[in-house]
């Protein structure tokens, strides 16, 4: 492999990550039902309008689920990988049924990896800002509000403080340790598409 493919797989891997990414902020917005008037979630449908309008006349929601999303966010995973595997001199005939398989892995840990960092940001701003009307503060909130409120149902008053993100942060890192990365081992995903864990 030269230096022009290595190039040429990080700029597909850097700027193809990226709009998975807003695809999928697409997607987890409208799951926790976050304020679509927010600037930002704003950005996110004017992002990803041109693709997603035409998915949406074939794929109809369920039960509030942007499924034209989910799956828009599953054909774009499967064709970076297959886009990396090909620059990498794989041919990819026969792992069709394999790149479908890493391609929901790894959407569904970016989707971790979503709330995971949404939750850090959360509490740096309960430090920083607490209660700030930013459109960014709120967007946080409005994502890690979903995954916390059953946390904080189970656990005691400890006189305001909050430490559900502490159960969250463990909760979502041993779903992906025991859960992704075995899939991925199991699925034996080559080691080049690692990046899209």
């Amino acid at each position: 492999m030269n230096g022009l493919n290595t190039a040429a797989i990080y700029v597909l891997q850097t700027l193809g990550s990226l709009y998975l990414l807003i695809v999928l902020l697409r997607f987890t917005l409208q799951l926790v039902r976050a304020d679509f008037y927010n600037p930002l979630c704003q950005f996110a449908v004017k992002a990803t309008k041109p693709l997603l309008n035409p998915l949406r006349k074939v794929i109809p929601g369920f039960g509030g689920l942007d499924l034209a999303s989910l799956v828009l966010a599953l054909l774009i995973q499967l064709l970076l990988m297959a886009l990396t595997l090909l620059l990498m001199g794989y041919g990819i005939g026969g792992l069709l049924p394999q790149l479908l398989i890493w391609a929901v892995i790894g959407v569904t840990a970016l989707l971790l990896k979503i709330f995971f960092f949404a939750l850090i940001v959360s509490v740096i701003l309960s430090w920083v800002a607490p209660g700030s009307y930013n459109p960014g503060a709120q967007l946080v909130n409005q994502i890690c509000e979903p995954l916390l409120m059953p946390i904080r149902r189970l656990l005691p008053n400890l006189g305001g403080l909050d430490i559900s993100p502490i159960f969250a942060f463990i909760a979502l890192q041993l779903i992906d340790m025991l859960v992704i990365r075995n899939l991925a081992a199991m699925s034996h995903m080559p080691q080049l598409l690692s990046p899209f864990l």
